[in-house]
């Protein structure tokens, strides 16, 4: 069994809440460890080791601050926290790559996570791979400085890949290299098989943060600008999560109640809550502005539930490819209405052939078992490595 450290800035800890931030590389790290033995390296409060299972630990290194995606490298403030926390990961990183035989590095994500793994590679000759995030590419590589350092990172690793179909045509654009595409899927607890509903009245539901990037907003107009036949063909709306948006949210909730219509709220949904939510819907709604793949997608392919999104990111191609879903055809309130009204008229039963095709493909012990297999290789990793600098 090789051994494989995991190298993250995100990854629950004991904190009520933190699930949310790092919940599917948790995930990921337990379906690997049973084809590796896996040593997750990851920020905490204290440094500390902790072993799960007999081929899964836990290595925490201390940091300033934290979640560490609330740092900006754009803020000067926030430098002094940057420059402890590179340094206190590398000396982690460094650590332990001196002490036990490493096979790989698998770094999530670009930066920071795959510049140290990059500096065990040259003083420990431990090949890495990186998996790039939206905020790698889309936000770092504004950055000149930084943008050298992730075309570093991204050109000396054995393999390279993206959560995002869009985002991975990014990362080879910018790096000249090719880049893989690998979906963050969470490990949802579904129960059984989802009873999917074949005609009205049909039950809505959303999970996810109340900003305005996710298009609550949209979400709430939306329902406003339903008419009464629309509104017979629906038995629930479930509005779930929270954020900054959370006063908005609980006064256009009330309007629609006002109005008659079964709109209920709900706060943040741990795994099996969210696991339940989506058992219970006959449609997932979508509104976002900006995103590339979110995770919630992933977990209604798990959950059997098809979707009615706006038209961002890989959501297009994805609905396209699997046949998923009702896609708005624009980013507004009066398309994403059009939509729900035009999914109002299909029954969720449509969609089942597409939907048990993507439940396999956004499945974790599926991304598990490719990695294992590529990671592991040490000398095809070198090898395409080398292929991949020389192109």
């Amino acid at each position: 069994m090789g051994n494989l450290i995991l190298l993250t800035t995100s990854f629950p800890g004991e904190r009520p809440g933190s699930e949310a931030a790092g919940s599917y590389v948790a995930d990921l790290a337990a379906a690997l460890s049973e084809y590796l033995d896996v040593t997750v390296v990851a920020p905490g409060r204290n440094n500390g080791m902790e072993r799960l299972s007999s081929t899964l630990a836990i290595s925490r290194f201390s940091v300033p601050f934290l979640p560490l995606s609330l740092l900006r490298p754009y803020d000067p403030f926030h430098w002094p926290s940057i420059v402890s926390t590179m340094r206190f990961g590398l000396r982690a990183l460094e650590d332990l790559c001196g002490r036990k035989k490493v096979d790989h590095i698998l770094a999530l994500w670009v930066l920071p996570s795959g510049w140290w793994a990059r500096e065990m590679r040259k003083k420990y000759g431990v090949p890495y791979s990186v998996w790039a995030l939206g905020s790698d590419i889309w936000t770092l590589s504004k950055i000149p400085v930084v943008r050298t350092m992730l075309d570093r990172t991204i050109r000396d690793s054995c393999h390279c890949f993206a959560d995002g179909l869009v985002l991975k045509d990014d990362v080879e654009r910018i790096s000249g290299l090719p880049c893989g595409f690998l979906a963050s899927v969470r490990d949802l607890p579904i129960e059984g098989t989802k009873s999917v509903s074949k005609g009205p009245p049909y039950r809505l539901a959303f999970l996810g943060r109340w900003h305005r990037n996710k298009g609550i907003d949209l979400l709430l107009e939306s329902l406003g600008k339903l008419g009464s036949p629309a509104w017979a063909g629906i038995e629930e709306v479930k509005i779930c999560g929270g954020g900054p948006l959370e006063v908005q949210v609980r006064l256009g909730c009330e309007a629609l109640k006002k109005a008659g219509h079964p709109v209920t709220l709900g706060g943040y949904l741990d795994k099996h809550e969210a696991a339940r939510l989506l058992e219970w819907a006959d449609y997932l709604v979508i509104p976002s502005r900006i995103e590339s793949i979110p995770v919630v997608f992933s977990d209604a392919m798990q959950a059997r539930c098809p979707v009615i999104a706006t038209p961002v990111g890989d959501i297009p191609r994805l609905l396209s490819q699997y046949g998923v879903g009702t896609l708005a055809r624009e980013v507004s309130a009066q398309a994403l209405c059009d939509a729900i009204t035009a999914a109002l008229d299909s029954p969720p039963s449509a969609y089942e052939k597409g939907l048990g095709l993507a439940r396999s493909d956004f499945d974790v012990r599926h991304v598990a078992r490719y990695l294992a297999g590529l990671l592991t290789n040490r000398s095809g990793g070198e090898k395409q490595r080398e292929e991949r600098a020389a192109s």
